[in-house]
């Protein structure tokens, strides 16, 4: 196809999103006005509508990118390679054992409200994140500290004896269990971003309707309305204040890929980065326009079962609807970017790791597998629903195509029926959390550039679990994993625990691994750099203003 019969095709899909959506761009625009607010410096599409704000019980990449905006950590990740770089902290020591930790902190932190930020703030920041009321799904990014996972259990009810302290007013010790070789990452997350301390024990739950809402970050809190917009100002207070290159910035939820590009095309949004809100009817179009980004970056797409039903509980089960995938079909006819087929979990390029293969596409060892689960030609199988998720603003279609693909090929190879159920992303949340579904549409996108950051999360006491699988043996290898120094061991015993994941017990079927994708154009915006963890820090992004 030709560059100018490109052009004429886009031409004529986007005067079709400009005549089915242009109502919201219109309703963006007047809503704004109404309000009589500034404009924003930049406008980010953000997807869809944030569960919530709160760094301890985030899950979710909407949440996460307002969040990196609002709170920070001892470290922050650099923009260019998403590394650990100093944040609140601005030095640290480590002891020669690897099991000491030493942070110092600025002098001159405090927060947006003016109050002083020092240690015992940190302290009480983990404490909350690792206490069993506060509901943190990643608890775990704790547990390598000493007594943490006890504490969370509540096998110990004295957060004194976790091993996080407060020197003094500037100075933090932390105590691990064994040499962590991502640690600094892991104090970039934002489960461990400090956060108000006193205005949570003042207003409970209710501490993020708060304001003004004090903030550790390069951003305040102005405004979040919902299904409108996050609105981010500046803080003035924040310590690097200098380099943050943005006044305001807009995170709009909008979950229609069309709508998005819309939106992105008349020039009401700056920047789209969010790999679901690219529309599949434009792809070959859009991958060959300058401001079209995509890359390699440590993410993949996945299916869960909820082993505590029957008939998911029985591995069979999982291992037959898993081998009946074509997953070549998924990226041939639905993705479309450049993505590849998975037959593993941990995405391939991740340091010092090369995982084992897992199940392989074959419809006929699918279906004996089955008939040896008591379903021969799926007789007497029940019929089960698959959730996916959909953002506001309407379904993110990648997930609907691939769920309608995946109804088909176990239909066709197996003779089993599936529901599909789409769910708005709280709700979507809400139901993997309860475990209230039989098969779900998930991923995961790497927290840091280590194994343990995939794996981790499917031992049985991790919140992110959310399949009800336990496994004594999975969860011995990747502790050992966690506490082995060499390389070369560790890697061993983490492809154990893979090979149980995706091959023998297989409560997830591996998919996909992403490529990512946005789209800005870089004469009018600065600060975006494609790296492994697909981490954009908002303080680093600036547009600019040409005459």
């Amino acid at each position: 196809m030709t560059f100018s019969k490109r052009a004429r095709r886009f031409g004529s899909l986007a005067r079709f999103c400009l005549f089915s959506c242009g109502w919201v761009s219109v309703w963006l625009c007047l809503s704004g006005c109404v309000r009589h607010e500034p404009p924003a410096d930049l406008t980010i599409i953000n997807g869809a509508e944030p569960e919530s704000l709160d760094p301890a019980i985030i899950t979710g990449q909407p949440e996460l990118r307002a969040v990196q905006g609002l709170f920070e950590g001892l470290t922050r990740l650099d923009p260019k390679t998403a590394r650990p770089i100093p944040g609140l902290a601005e030095r640290w020591e480590i002891s020669p054992d690897g099991l000491v930790y030493l942070f110092h902190l600025r002098t001159n932190l405090v927060w947006s409200t003016g109050e002083p930020i020092r240690s015992d703030d940190l302290v009480y920041s983990w404490i909350r994140a690792l206490n069993p009321a506060t509901g943190s799904d990643y608890a775990g990014q704790l547990f390598y500290l000493k007594n943490a996972e006890d504490f969370n259990a509540g096998k110990i009810k004295d957060p004194a004896r976790v091993g996080v302290h407060a020197v003094d007013p500037f100075t933090v010790r932390v105590e691990l269990n064994h040499p962590t070789a991502f640690f600094l990452d892991l104090c970039a997350f934002p489960t461990l971003y400090v956060v108000p301390r006193q205005t949570i024990e003042s207003h409970g739950d209710r501490w993020l309707m708060v304001r003004p809402l004090p903030s550790s970050g390069p951003y305040e809190l102005a405004a979040w309305r919902l299904n409108d917009k996050i609105r981010l100002k500046k803080n003035p207070r924040y310590w690097d204040a200098a380099n943050t290159q943005s006044e305001i910035i807009d995170l709009l939820p909008v979950g229609s890929p069309i709508t998005s590009l819309n939106l992105y095309e008349n020039g009401q949004v700056d920047i789209i980065w969010d790999k679901d809100l690219v529309p599949v009817e434009l792809l070959d179009v859009l991958q060959h326009r300058p401001d079209f980004h995509s890359f390699n970056y440590l993410g993949t797409y996945f299916i869960r079962f909820n082993v505590t039903r029957k008939p998911f509980d029985d591995p069979r089960v999982r291992r037959a609807l898993a081998m009946a995938v074509d997953k070549n079909r998924l990226v041939r006819k639905i993705t479309k970017a450049g993505e590849r087929p998975a037959s593993h979990l941990v995405p391939d390029g991740v340091a010092h790791y090369t995982s084992p293969v897992g199940l392989e596409y074959d419809p006929e060892q699918a279906r004996q597998l089955l008939s040896e689960a008591g379903y021969p030609g799926g007789r007497n199988f029940p019929r089960f629903n698959y959730i996916f998720n959909a953002a506001a603003g309407g379904a993110a279609k990648i997930h609907e195509n691939v769920a309608i693909e995946l109804q088909q090929m176990w239909r066709d190879t197996l003779g089993v029926e599936m529901e599909l159920k789409q769910l708005e992303w709280k709700v979507f949340l809400g139901a993997q959390s309860r475990l209230d579904y039989d098969a779900s549409r998930s991923s995961w996108v790497g927290d840091y550039n280590d194994p343990q950051t995939f794996l981790g999360m499917f031992t049985s006491g991790d919140g992110n679990n959310r399949t009800g699988w336990k496994n004594q043996t999975y969860d011995a290898l990747i502790r050992e994993a966690g506490e082995q120094p060499d390389q070369d061991l560790r890697a061993s015993l983490f492809q154990r625990a893979e090979a149980l994941l995706v091959r023998d017990e297989a409560p997830i079927v591996p998919l996909i691994f992403y490529v990512g994708i946005n789209y800005f154009d870089t004469n009018r915006i600065q600060g975006v750099y494609q790296n492994l963890l697909d981490s954009h820090p908002l303080q680093s992004i600036r547009k600019i203003h040409k005459p």
